[in-house]
């Protein structure tokens, strides 16, 4: 325990319209900071469907904005089709500024999107620059391809807002990783702004006394699902092919998975007797902690998590619409510390057996990089410090003042 506050207070956002990273990554900060600060509050504002599928830790809560769908085209819609997408977004806008007016955070941490989904997160900026909070935003190590990111940032014109609002810049990853502004036109007063941090280490609760899975297993993980049947199909298919596959997969599915894909992957799995399948388990740290190799299609999380845990795997990295996991992957792979198979190849049945078989006898990550730290918790709870101290400093000021 690092300090006792009197009443700090954080609040976050997590748009969450495709997938569990967002919510996922804010929840490990948050519970991360309340375990180093007693009389820390955190709020987590969040448009996962499920956010309330998951366990929070004392002084963390979250508040459930109305959700929106990401299509595999890059539009959105609402997930309850009878509200108008513009309808739903008013709503979400005037949710996050009123949690604000009330929270009266200290700090307000924005996740990946600076200025929210289709802006909504800008007012609330307004408002708690105006009166003092400290003003952060989160970016993932690997963002997108320089030139999609680029043109869509500049559609909204979003790094002249980052450098007008935001105080501080931290990147969720060592700055010998990569850079998520790399080929963007970056002022240099955002360049100051920016901190890498470091990656986000997970570990497992020691409260938690769910057993794992008992033996050696392969872990396939898809995150959210919602993009990942082709994956789940291409394990399958793998083991069917080749009977000398004889290691025993849990697949989890995700809960974003279309009801007909899961179904479909149910059955199909069922006629392999080394494959278990599952569609959920809100403790992913705890599968992966007890995997002997892990296979999944490399998001931030996933990744962090098979770091944490030092385990051997095998990545299929999405490739549309964006390319964030493609370049985690072809990143990690020449640093040795994940093996990586394209979309394209692991369709070949042979060619991801032969990938699922390597996985045994593969380094372990910590191996290929004996000097690399996960120090992103650390580092955060270090920079959160000084700034709460000076807001409690001035309220206490105030207090006195006014007495």
């Amino acid at each position: 325990m690092l300090r006792r506050f009197e009443d700090a207070r954080i609040l976050m956002y997590s748009h969450d319209t495709f997938g569990l990273g967002h919510l996922r990554r804010c929840r490990t900060i948050a519970h991360s900071l309340v375990e180093d600060y007693r009389g820390l509050s955190i709020l987590i504002v969040s448009g996962a469907t499920i956010a309330g599928a998951f366990d929070y830790r004392a002084r963390v809560d979250f508040v459930k904005i109305p959700s929106v769908i990401k299509l595999r085209n890059g539009e959105y819609q609402s997930l309850d089709r009878h509200i108008d997408l513009q309808d739903t977004l008013s709503i979400r806008r005037s949710i996050i500024h009123h949690t604000a007016e009330t929270f009266k955070p200290d700090i307000f941490i924005v996740d990946k999107e600076p200025m929210g989904l289709r802006g909504e997160v800008e007012p609330t900026l307004q408002f708690l620059q105006a009166r003092g909070t400290k003003l952060v935003l989160g970016l993932r190590e690997v963002m997108d391809a320089p030139n999609l990111l680029d043109a869509e940032w500049k559609r909204s014109d979003i790094l002249p807002k980052i450098d007008r609002y935001f105080d501080r810049i931290w990147v969720y990853g060592p700055p010998d990783f990569y850079d998520p502004l790399t080929g963007l036109d970056v002022p240099q007063s955002v360049r100051d702004k920016m901190s890498f941090v470091g990656f986000l280490q997970r570990s497992v609760s020691r409260d938690d006394n769910r057993s794992r899975p008992e033996g050696d297993y392969l872990l396939v993980t898809t995150g959210g699902g919602g993009d990942g049947a082709e994956l789940v199909h291409q394990v399958i298919d793998a083991y069917r092919a080749d009977p000398s596959l004889t290691y025993r997969a849990l697949i989890v599915l995700g809960p974003y998975m279309p009801a007909r894909q899961r179904e479909k992957l149910m059955r199909k799995a069922k006629k392999v007797p080394m494959i278990e399948v599952i569609e959920f388990d809100n403790r992913m740290e705890e599968l992966i902690a007890g995997a002997t190799a892990v296979v999944a299609m490399g998001g931030y999380n996933t990744y962090c998590e098979i770091l944490s845990f030092d385990k051997r795997a095998l990545i299929v990295p999405r490739v549309v619409p964006r390319e964030e996991q493609l370049i985690r992957a072809t990143r990690a792979s020449e640093l040795g510390l994940v093996d990586m198979l394209l979309p394209d190849a692991a369709e070949d049945p042979a060619r991801m057996s032969a990938a699922l078989k390597a996985l045994w006898t593969r380094a372990l990550p910590s191996a290929g990089a004996p000097n690399l730290r996960l120090e992103g918790l650390a580092n955060i709870s270090a920079e959160v410090l000084p700034w709460i101290d000076e807001r409690e400093r001035n309220r206490t000021a105030e207090r006195t003042a006014a007495s």
